[in-house]
């Protein structure tokens, strides 16, 4: 069973986990732009930033032996996060749309610091 604690940990560690995919593959992209020299250090900067979090997060819920073992598309709109817990393992649905309006107030929110 997950705490509400670490339910809130274990969905700061999804949303920066799609930030990060999310912003890889905007990287190939932008790499194309003819304003790539503007955009690029922005982006290196952002992920740089947004990985080290990742990284403390995701050790942080190893301390309390939790971890992500995967996600399975439901359907278009929900998906199924399996996590591995000391007791037991759980699965969390979540909906598609609602994560990607929380990754980009994420990033939002990120730039804007």
């Amino acid at each position: 069973m997950i705490k509400t604690d670490e339910r809130q940990l274990l969905h700061k560690y999804l949303l920066l986990e799609l930030a990060v995919k999310s912003l890889q593959i905007d990287y190939q992209k932008a790499e194309q732009f003819k304003m790539k020299n503007v955009f690029l250090p922005l982006m290196d900067t952002l992920l740089k930033d947004l990985r080290q979090e990742l990284f403390n997060l995701k050790r942080q819920l190893a301390q309390l032996r939790i971890r992500v073992v995967g996600w399975q598309p439901v359907d278009e709109y929900f998906s199924d996060v399996q996590v591995a817990t000391a007791g037991n393992d759980v699965v969390l649905r979540y909906a598609n749309q609602a994560l990607k309006t929380q990754v980009e107030k994420l990033l939002i929110n990120r730039i804007n610091k």
